[in-house]
Protein backbone atom coordinates (compact mmCIF):
# COMPACT_ATOMS: atom_id res chain seq x y z
CA UNK A 1 0.00 0.00 0.00
CA UNK A 2 1.34 3.63 -0.48
CA UNK A 3 1.33 5.70 2.41
CA UNK A 4 -1.41 7.93 1.17
CA UNK A 5 -3.73 4.42 1.51
CA UNK A 6 -2.05 3.40 4.57
CA UNK A 7 -3.26 6.65 5.80
CA UNK A 8 -7.02 6.32 4.43
CA UNK A 9 -6.95 2.75 5.68
CA UNK A 10 -6.10 4.26 8.94
CA UNK A 11 -8.52 6.99 9.15
CA UNK A 12 -10.78 4.32 8.71
CA UNK A 13 -9.49 2.77 12.26
CA UNK A 14 -7.00 0.23 10.73
CA UNK A 15 -4.67 0.32 13.45
CA UNK A 16 -2.11 -1.72 11.74
CA UNK A 17 -2.05 0.72 8.61
CA UNK A 18 -1.33 3.14 11.25
CA UNK A 19 1.20 1.58 12.75
CA UNK A 20 2.90 0.80 9.13
CA UNK A 21 3.01 4.79 8.88
CA UNK A 22 4.25 5.32 12.01
CA UNK A 23 7.03 2.63 11.67
CA UNK A 24 7.60 4.57 8.03
CA UNK A 25 8.12 7.94 9.66
CA UNK A 26 10.02 6.30 12.69
CA UNK A 27 14.21 6.95 12.13
CA UNK A 28 12.96 10.83 10.71
CA UNK A 29 10.95 11.40 13.55
CA UNK A 30 13.60 10.53 15.53
CA UNK A 31 16.41 12.82 14.09
CA UNK A 32 14.32 15.79 13.94
CA UNK A 33 13.45 15.36 18.10
CA UNK A 34 16.93 14.49 18.81
CA UNK A 35 18.22 17.39 16.96
CA UNK A 36 15.80 19.93 18.86
CA UNK A 37 15.84 18.25 22.60
CA UNK A 38 19.88 16.78 22.49
CA UNK A 39 18.53 13.89 24.21
CA UNK A 40 17.65 10.30 23.31
CA UNK A 41 15.21 9.89 26.29
CA UNK A 42 13.33 13.54 25.41
CA UNK A 43 13.03 12.44 21.56
CA UNK A 44 11.69 9.08 22.35
CA UNK A 45 8.94 10.71 24.45
CA UNK A 46 8.55 13.16 21.59
CA UNK A 47 7.63 10.57 19.15
CA UNK A 48 5.56 8.77 21.87
CA UNK A 49 3.36 11.95 22.27
CA UNK A 50 3.65 12.83 18.61
CA UNK A 51 2.15 9.45 17.76
CA UNK A 52 -0.64 9.77 20.50
CA UNK A 53 -1.94 13.37 18.96
CA UNK A 54 -1.57 12.16 15.43
CA UNK A 55 -3.66 8.84 16.55
CA UNK A 56 -6.35 11.55 18.18
CA UNK A 57 -6.55 14.03 15.16
CA UNK A 58 -5.99 11.58 12.44
CA UNK A 59 -9.75 11.52 11.20
CA UNK A 60 -9.51 15.08 11.25
CA UNK A 61 -6.50 15.25 8.57
CA UNK A 62 -8.55 16.54 5.20
CA UNK A 63 -5.84 15.49 2.94
CA UNK A 64 -4.31 12.24 3.46
CA UNK A 65 -1.17 12.89 0.96
CA UNK A 66 -0.12 14.93 3.56
CA UNK A 67 0.03 12.66 6.26
CA UNK A 68 4.12 12.88 6.44
CA UNK A 69 4.09 16.85 6.74
CA UNK A 70 1.40 17.32 9.09
CA UNK A 71 2.47 14.50 11.57
CA UNK A 72 6.33 16.45 11.33
CA UNK A 73 4.46 19.66 12.15
CA UNK A 74 2.97 17.89 15.44
CA UNK A 75 5.92 17.16 16.10
CA UNK A 76 7.83 20.06 16.11
CA UNK A 77 5.43 21.95 17.98
CA UNK A 78 5.66 19.08 20.93
CA UNK A 79 9.23 19.73 20.72
CA UNK A 80 8.75 23.16 20.79
CA UNK A 81 6.52 23.31 23.92
CA UNK A 82 9.33 21.05 25.40
CA UNK A 83 11.96 23.22 25.27
CA UNK A 84 9.88 26.21 26.71
CA UNK A 85 9.01 24.25 29.33
CA UNK A 86 12.15 23.12 30.21
CA UNK A 87 13.71 26.44 30.01
CA UNK A 88 11.66 27.55 32.70
CA UNK A 89 11.73 24.68 34.96
CA UNK A 90 15.76 23.74 34.08
CA UNK A 91 19.02 25.14 36.08
CA UNK A 92 20.64 27.32 34.07
CA UNK A 93 23.56 25.16 33.28
CA UNK A 94 22.44 21.79 31.34
CA UNK A 95 24.56 18.86 30.09
CA UNK A 96 24.17 18.57 26.44
CA UNK A 97 24.45 15.27 24.47
CA UNK A 98 26.14 15.34 21.08
CA UNK A 99 23.45 15.09 18.72
CA UNK A 100 23.43 12.83 15.56
CA UNK A 101 24.52 15.71 13.46
CA UNK A 102 27.22 17.42 16.07
CA UNK A 103 30.36 16.35 13.42
CA UNK A 104 33.57 15.97 15.32
CA UNK A 105 35.57 17.37 12.44
CA UNK A 106 32.61 21.09 13.21
CA UNK A 107 31.75 21.39 16.83
CA UNK A 108 31.34 25.26 15.68
CA UNK A 109 28.55 24.95 13.47
CA UNK A 110 26.43 22.06 15.44
CA UNK A 111 26.86 24.74 18.15
CA UNK A 112 25.83 27.75 15.93
CA UNK A 113 23.03 25.55 14.74
CA UNK A 114 21.92 24.97 18.35
CA UNK A 115 22.50 28.69 19.23
CA UNK A 116 19.79 29.86 16.22
CA UNK A 117 16.27 30.99 16.89
CA UNK A 118 13.25 28.25 16.43
CA UNK A 119 12.28 29.66 13.36
CA UNK A 120 15.89 29.50 11.58
CA UNK A 121 17.11 26.38 13.34
CA UNK A 122 13.21 24.94 12.19
CA UNK A 123 14.32 25.82 8.40
CA UNK A 124 18.07 24.39 8.77
CA UNK A 125 17.51 21.18 10.36
CA UNK A 126 14.50 20.43 7.70
CA UNK A 127 16.58 21.70 4.56
CA UNK A 128 19.52 20.72 5.21
CA UNK A 129 19.96 18.12 8.05
CA UNK A 130 16.63 16.12 6.90
CA UNK A 131 16.81 17.12 2.68
CA UNK A 132 13.25 18.60 2.77
CA UNK A 133 12.89 20.77 -0.38
CA UNK A 134 12.14 24.33 0.15
CA UNK A 135 8.37 23.77 -0.59
CA UNK A 136 8.19 20.91 1.84
CA UNK A 137 9.99 22.81 4.82
CA UNK A 138 6.92 25.69 3.63
CA UNK A 139 4.53 23.03 3.92
CA UNK A 140 5.54 21.60 7.41
CA UNK A 141 6.11 24.40 9.37
CA UNK A 142 2.79 26.41 7.22
CA UNK A 143 4.56 29.61 6.24
CA UNK A 144 4.61 30.65 2.43
CA UNK A 145 7.97 29.16 0.59
CA UNK A 146 9.25 32.71 -0.34
CA UNK A 147 9.21 32.89 4.17
CA UNK A 148 10.86 29.65 3.97
CA UNK A 149 13.56 30.95 1.37
CA UNK A 150 14.52 34.22 2.86
CA UNK A 151 14.97 33.26 6.39
CA UNK A 152 17.32 30.45 4.88
CA UNK A 153 18.66 33.26 3.52
CA UNK A 154 19.18 35.13 5.99
CA UNK A 155 20.57 32.60 8.53
CA UNK A 156 22.91 31.13 6.02
CA UNK A 157 24.67 34.21 6.28
CA UNK A 158 24.70 34.72 9.97
CA UNK A 159 26.01 31.33 10.09
CA UNK A 160 28.66 32.50 7.67
CA UNK A 161 29.67 35.10 9.66
CA UNK A 162 29.74 33.56 12.58
CA UNK A 163 31.97 31.02 11.56
CA UNK A 164 34.26 32.47 9.09
CA UNK A 165 37.54 32.85 10.78
CA UNK A 166 37.71 36.84 10.94
CA UNK A 167 40.40 37.79 8.41
CA UNK A 168 38.64 35.80 5.96
CA UNK A 169 35.23 37.61 5.80
CA UNK A 170 34.10 39.48 2.77
CA UNK A 171 32.73 42.71 2.98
Amino acid sequence: MTPTELTRAAQKGDAAAFAALMEMHHNRLYRIAYAYLHNEGDALEAIQEATYRAFRKLKKLKKPSYFSTWLIRILLNYCADERKRKFRFSPVTEIRESSRWDRPEDPDLAAAVAALEPEYKQIIILSYFEGFSLTEVADILEIPAGTVKSRLHRVLGKLRDQLEPKGEQSS
